[in-house]
């Protein structure tokens, strides 16, 4: 999938987005080896659904309309599943999760979160990952894996605010 402006003002077809996501997730799964089941599909698909980051409990009760049997585990073991293969990411801070742009690629998650809206934006630079990593490196410290997560408003809610 193509790297996306983050928070970019110019329409999309969301439905693309989701699609794209969907059809690169299933090459990358037979790819691999494993398989992308129907349950997994559809979680990632109602993660993709928006562009705010999505609990596990709002997945449970999204499924729960479509089968009153979905439970806790089957959604966790779904999404532990989607998260090990780089299909999403989790939003610490929120306990959440935003589908991945780029579940292709090996890389550091970072993110732009809305504290108005709740939109979040994955970015993909790599002078962020360096300056973390040369950080760490300096303190000693063996960095395993970098999450960044930066609070603020979006451009819609900061126009909101600024308006009154």
């Amino acid at each position: 999938m193509s790297d996306a402006i983050p928070f970019s003002t110019v329409p999309h077809d969301h439905q693309n987005c989701i699609d794209t996501a969907l059809d690169e997730a299933a090459e990358l799964c037979a790819r691999r080896g494993v398989r992308l089941t129907s349950l997994r599909r559809r979680v990632l698909e109602l993660i993709w659904d928006g562009h705010q980051a999505t609990g596990a409990y709002a997945i449970l009760d999204a499924l729960r309309e479509e089968n009153q049997r979905a439970a806790p585990p089957t959604v966790y073991r779904a999404l532990e599943f989607l998260s090990a293969h780089g299909l999403i990411h989790r939003i610490e801070s929120l306990n959440a999760y935003i589908g991945c742009v780029r579940p292709d690629h090996d890389h550091a998650g970072q993110f732009l979160i809305c504290e108005s809206c709740g939109a979040t934006a994955e970015l993909h630079d790599e002078r962020i990952v360096r300056a973390v990593g040369q950080g760490a490196q300096r303190a000693g410290f063996q960095a395993l894996r970098q999450t960044v997560e930066v609070a603020g408003l979006c451009p819609d809610c900061h126009r909101r605010a600024e308006a009154g």
